[in-house]
C-alpha cells in the first residue's frame, strides 16, 4: 500500500544530508539549508527542521545503499516533485560554495535513481547556481 507521507519525508531528509556530506565535510552552513529546504518543503518551524534533518542523519547512519531512500521517494511523489527534490538536494551540496567531483559523482547518481533524465540534473544544478531555485 502507499507510505505515509513520513516515510519519504525521512527518505529525503537522508539524502539531503547525504548530500551534505558527499565531499567529506558536513558544515554548519549546510546542516542550515537541509532545515531550510526541510522548512520550506514542508511549512516546518525550526525546531521540527531540525527534529526532521536529525532523522534524516539517523536514516543516512543506518543505511548501507541510496536506494533504500530513493525508491521511496520515486514511489511516493511524482516526476515534477522528484525534480524540486533534485534542487534541494544541489542546494545542500553546494551550500558551501564548493562543487566537488563526489558531489557530482552523487547527483548524476541520485538523479538516475530517482527515475530522473539526466538533463535534469544539469538544469536542476543551474538553476540552484544561477540563484532561481
Amino acid at each position: 500500500g502507499p507510505l505515509p507521507p513520513e516515510d519519504a519525508r525521512a527518505a529525503i531528509a537522508a539524502l539531503l544530508v547525504i548530500a551534505a556530506q558527499a565531499d567529506g565535510d558536513y558544515a554548519e552552513i549546510e546542516r542550515a539549508m537541509i532545515e531550510r529546504v526541510l522548512s520550506d518543503r514542508y511549512g516546518l518551524d525550526t525546531a521540527a527542521a531540525a527534529a526532521l534533518r536529525r532523522q534524516g542523519e539517523a536514516g543516512e547512519a543506518e543505511s548501507v545503499d541510496l536506494y533504500r531512500f530513493t525508491a521511496l521517494i520515486k514511489q511516493r511523489i511524482p516526476y515534477e516533485d522528484r525534480v524540486i527534490v533534485l534542487e534541494a538536494l544541489w542546494r545542500v551540496a553546494l551550500a558551501d560554495s564548493v562543487r566537488d567531483a563526489q558531489e557530482e559523482t552523487l547527483m548524476r547518481r541520485l538523479a538516475d535513481l530517482l527515475g530522473l533524465d539526466p538533463r535534469e540534473n544539469i538544469e536542476a544544478r543551474r538553476r540552484v547556481e544561477g540563484g532561481r531555485a
